[in-house]
């Protein structure tokens, strides 16, 4: 499987000099001078970083196979890409988000089944979990230590340890109880 490192955005002045778009969260290690990579679509690469710079948290690189705006303008939309394989990580706390999808659900007190993981979802404060609850109701879970403390992967869950009311089934079981 390929992750997307950046993807290339606007280009910035006429020197072939380009704006990224980073879907990496370790911006630092992965865009240096000579760092080679794969593309989406592959026709487009692959292509080498020939110079790094950041300004104001954006990113802008020159590329091997782009010496001006206009080739950096037909490369608009392509996708630097890493074989999650070939990148795997030791740490037993690494996981890509395309691994949480299908993860069950636990709840932190008493491991009950509430639901199973459908995706992730980028926000500018934090990222989010999106549940599928045993009823079908898809819920947006903060993906934030105090409320997802456990991600184990090998395992094939999550933890969550939510608070009141963040579940559909809480305010149904709100209701109910109301009703009694």
């Amino acid at each position: 499987m390929e992750l997307t490192v950046a993807r290339i955005g606007r280009p910035h002045g006429l020197r072939g000099e380009v704006l990224l778009d980073v879907r990496t969260d370790a911006p630092e290690e992965r865009l240096v001078v000579g760092a080679r990579f794969a593309t989406q679509p592959v026709s487009a690469g692959p292509l080498t970083l020939t110079s790094v710079r950041r300004a104001q948290e954006r990113w802008y690189v020159t590329l091997d196979r782009a010496p001006d705006r206009t080739a950096v303008e037909a490369l608009r939309g392509v996708e630097l890409v890493v074989d999650a394989d070939a990148d795997a990580d030791d740490d037993e706390d690494a996981w890509y988000p395309h691994q949480l999808v299908g993860l069950r659900v636990e709840h932190v007190a008493d491991g009950r089944l509430l639901g199973e993981v459908v995706g992730l979802e980028h926000l500018p404060a934090h990222d989010v979990l999106v549940v599928r609850e045993p009823a079908g109701e898809r819920t947006r879970v903060p993906f934030v230590r105090a409320i997802v403390p456990v991600v184990d992967v090998p395992g094939g869950r999550v933890v969550l340890d939510p608070p009141g009311g963040l579940l559909a089934a809480d305010a149904a079981s709100l209701v109910v109880d109301d009703e009694a």
